[in-house]
């Protein structure tokens, strides 16, 4: 194990997490300017896709980070299914009855992913996953790779450990572990057909300060340590093709989940493969 994951298992994540979120939401002017500018250099940001180039614009990092994009930055494809945020593909595929792949030696259970509900779990043996990996560099709103119906949202209290590339390789279940903002939603199949189940998971990581959505506000802070639950069965929430449905406030991944026989992946898409939101993702069956 390389030692940059080794050390994650000691160092103090929690504490870590909740002083970068202090820094990412002051505002102190030309320091949190000052920030902003060594940070785009650093990661090579493109401050021309946003829809607010002027960095003195953002009065906070976390302002910054969860910019906006110009309206024509990220055109929506003629697809069944579109990219749902800008990162790399981790991993996509099937679901192996319950268990999907994270890296070589490495599997997790859906019914792990989702908090425990075995129902809910159910719902996806032998269907299909994808998890992409969001870096510092990339858009950090994330919206919805099809038209669908909110049914519920949980949080599940979890690890904070990174979620790059090697971490993804030496921490088994590392999505199911940490820290995520589950989201169940209802998808059309059609005049007759009963609606298909879909799950969004925005997962959290070393340093992200919070995840949030476009119907809740911030989910994370609080952490009260149990898994909370919010159902919306009397007050759907419908959120359209490519629409906004949250944000990670200093980024990580989110892993996608259907049911058997639901969706045939782009043959372009590959394992590490940058990706943009609106791209084709996949195709209906």
């Amino acid at each position: 194990m390389p030692l940059s994951v080794a050390l994650q298992y000691i160092y103090p994540k929690q504490a870590l997490t909740t002083l970068a979120g202090k820094v990412a939401n002051a505002r102190a002017g030309g320091l949190t300017h000052a920030l902003i500018r060594r940070f785009v250099r650093r990661y090579g940001v493109n401050m021309q896709e946003a829809a607010q180039p002027e960095i003195t614009a953002y009065p906070s990092f976390n302002e910054f980070f969860t910019r906006a994009l110009r309206a024509d930055a990220r055109p929506l494809a003629q697809a069944d299914f579109i990219c749902p945020v800008d990162g790399a593909i981790s991993q996509f595929g099937a679901i192996a009855r319950d268990q999907i792949y994270q890296a070589k030696g490495h599997t997790y259970s859906t019914r792990a992913l989702v908090g425990g509900d075995a129902a809910l779990a159910a719902l996806f043996d032998d269907g299909a996953f994808a998890t992409i990996y969001l870096s510092p560099r990339d858009y950090h709103r994330i919206h919805m790779p099809a038209a669908g119906t909110l049914r519920r949202m949980i949080h599940v209290p979890g690890e904070l450990f990174s979620v790059n590339p090697a971490t993804a390789q030496g921490v088994p279940g590392l999505f199911a572990r940490n820290e995520r903002v589950v989201c169940v939603f209802d998808l059309p199949r059609g005049e007759g057909l009963a609606p298909m189940p879909f799950v969004l998971v925005l997962v959290g990581a070393t340093i992200v300060g919070s995840m949030a959505t476009t119907w809740h506000g911030v989910v994370n802070p609080p952490r009260p340590g149990q898994v909370r639950e919010w159902t919306y069965g009397d007050a759907p929430v419908q959120l359209a093709k490519g629409e906004e449905m949250g944000r990670f406030l200093l980024g990580s991944t989110v892993v996608l989940l259907w049911p058997r026989d639901a969706i045939a992946f782009n043959p372009d898409w590959a394992p590490e493969a940058a990706v943009r939101m609106g791209e084709a993702m996949g195709a209906a069956l």
